[in-house]
């Protein structure tokens, strides 16, 4: 089954949710308006459906292998990143001054959706390159960034993140990998890491690595870290690469999904010490790398969404090809395909609409970061960073673990020839485990939501949000038609949910903490249903407008019921988690250790 891009839907969002024509009125955005936009959109469903579409299956048949510390990545994978660099996805979003094209987020993060539903093994390089050139934007000195950015920006050189060790895990406090400074101000680099994606490849002459060591006598615990550019090859005089660094690939994973892409073992002074170079201050580098993280996150989240959609898309193909059963409304006297029947719609519906409130979340958030780097009111960047902020959990949490669900149920709708993999459903779900899982597992983001975001301010932000609901829960009311009425009850029934979660959380925080976090994953997934359910209702109301001029009425009654059945079928469950955050707490905590 081919992937096709949903290029109606992404510019649906980004007409109605980011607001990218009002993004085009900021003199940095002035040349990417919706026309613009769909150009783009259009070229890169060329490149993900031609090129990369075709090789996800060959990725995870004929995965990356490892040989004498070389890596061959799957067939057909070197010769595709070639025509990625040439086609200059790799520098979307990046900054002119370093050869990038200064693209929004929000036109970028449709185009990482479209590569990584295409195929997600061989999109996580180029989003770990995003993270390092943004890492390097922040922190790093002028000589490093004109050593490093153009080839990064540009994709000829690849960038890699280097946290994990195999006794520090998210934990990064425990982390041993040091650097001894040398006289020449650079430093020498010993230790080991682990997961480190694309860490070995053979895609590029250079791999530019960003490594958290201590410096000798640095504090103990987080303060003490610091971030290094340590490459594969060091430079020559004139920046080019030349002699091979002393940092080497030991082993590659092997996995349950995402086969394609080579996690690697990375060991780095074993003869003698790689070379690197201080990233901003010593002892600060988890700030730096918190940036880099930071960009992770958000295209995780991306990611989830992508591989759910490309799940959804082959599930409905089937559904309309399968034959089984009569129907049971007696329509029919005959075997039906599968779409017929109400349990498989349900599931279908449950896809569609988990993955239409995740894109317009992540587009929402793009529009909001967009705005909160290039506004030119400082008020407005301030406001919008932090709804950013706040979004970035829900859009890493929410959709991973919606992905989860989705792919399972693309599973299910197949049947038993679900769990055979030439139906390709399995892929999908194999892929998908791991994105709730790196990058910061979904507790991890709850935890940001629970402490940084919510009762770091006492609920400010939250209730803030929550009145912004409420305006759209008035705009449904005077539409008054009953996909509107429905959602407005059931956004409003949620956003009281939330609400007495995020009292709760507030209050007990810190005076009870086992209790609070005991339901921080739920307050995450609850509020990443609300804030997707607002999305889908400010899409519903835009579709009804749409409706009335006129405008591709198929596609706008299809948004109107997909955000029904959300409003009907998620944000309905709000209620519920609510009871249980607030008062499950203790059950939580009541086994004895030693009876599990």
């Amino acid at each position: 089954m081919s992937y096709s891009a949903p290029i109606k839907d992404m510019l649906f969002n980004m007409r109605h949710l980011a607001g990218i024509d009002a993004l085009a009125q900021i003199p940095e955005f002035e040349d990417f308006d919706a026309d613009t936009a769909q150009a783009v959109l259009e070229e890169c469903a060329k490149f993900s459906e031609g090129v990369l579409a075709p090789l996800y299956r060959e990725g995870d048949i004929h995965p990356a292998s490892f040989e004498g510390c070389h890596v061959t990545t799957a067939p057909g994978f070197r010769d595709a990143y070639h025509q990625f660099v040439a086609g200059g996805w790799q520098s979307l979003q990046h900054p002119s001054a370093f050869g990038g094209q200064g693209l929004p987020k929000t036109i970028s993060a449709a185009c990482a959706e479209m590569f990584n539903s295409a195929n997600l093994g061989f999109s996580l390089c180029p989003m770990l390159t995003d993270g390092a050139i943004e890492a390097l934007l922040t922190a790093a000195s002028p000589e490093l960034q004109n050593a490093y950015l153009h080839k990064l920006v540009s994709g000829e050189w690849t960038g890699t993140m280097n946290l994990t060790e195999p006794q520090a895990g998210s934990d990064l406090a425990l982390l041993r990998t040091r650097a001894e400074p040398q006289a020449d101000g650079s430093h020498k680099i010993f230790g080991t890491k682990i997961f480190i994606t694309y860490g070995e490849h053979d895609m590029t002459d250079n791999i530019v690595h960003l490594v958290l060591a201590r410096v000798a006598g640095a504090p103990e615990g987080v303060k003490g870290i610091s971030l290094f550019v340590v490459p594969k090859f060091l430079l020559n005089a004139d920046g080019a690469p030349g002699e091979r660094n002393d940092v080497h690939c030991v082993s590659i994973e092997h996995k349950l999904g995402i086969k394609a892409s080579p996690t690697a073992v990375l060991q780095f002074g074993d003869h003698g010490g790689a070379v690197g170079y201080l990233v901003g201050e010593e002892n600060r580098g988890l700030e730096c790398m918190f940036v880099m993280m930071n960009a992770a996150r958000y295209g995780v989240g991306i990611q989830g969404l992508a591989v759910a959609e490309r799940a959804y898309q082959r599930a409905a193909a089937y559904a309309r090809e399968r034959v089984q059963s009569r129907p049971v409304d007696g329509s029919a006297k005959n075997s039906v395909t599968i779409i017929h029947h109400p349990d498989v719609r349900r599931m279908l519906m449950t896809m569609r609409a988990l993955n239409e409130g995740c894109r317009a979340l992540a587009c929402a958030a793009a529009g909001a970061f967009d705005r909160a780097h290039a506004h030119p009111d400082a008020q407005v960047r301030g406001e919008q960073m932090a709804l950013y902020e706040f979004m970035v959990p829900l859009v890493k949490g929410f959709t991973t673990e919606s992905s989860v669900e989705v792919c399972s149920l693309g599973v299910q709708v197949h049947g038993g020839m679900g769990f055979i993999e030439e139906t390709g459903a399995a892929q999908h779900y194999r892929d998908a485990r791991i994105l709730p899982i790196y990058e910061g597992t979904t507790a991890i983001q709850a935890n940001d939501l629970v402490g940084r975001k919510t009762a770091r301010d006492g609920g400010a932000l939250a209730h803030s949000i929550a009145a912004q609901i409420a305006e759209t829960e008035a705009a449904l009311h005077a539409s008054g038609s009953p996909a509107a009425t429905v959602m407005a009850d059931r956004l409003a029934s949620a956003r009281n949910a939330f609400l007495d979660v995020v009292d709760f959380m507030v209050s007990n925080a810190k005076e009870r903490p086992n209790e609070a976090y005991a339901g921080s994953v739920p307050y995450l997934m609850l509020t990443g249903a609300l804030l997707s359910g607002w999305q889908l209702a400010r899409s519903l109301l835009a579709a009804e407008q749409a409706l009335a001029d006129g405008d591709d009425a198929p596609f706008m009654r299809a948004k109107v019921s997909t955000a029904r059945f959300f409003a009907e079928h998620i944000l309905a469950k709000a209620p519920a988690q609510a009871d249980s955050i607030r008062h499950g707490g203790g059950s939580v905590m009541e086994l004895a250790m030693d009876a599990f």
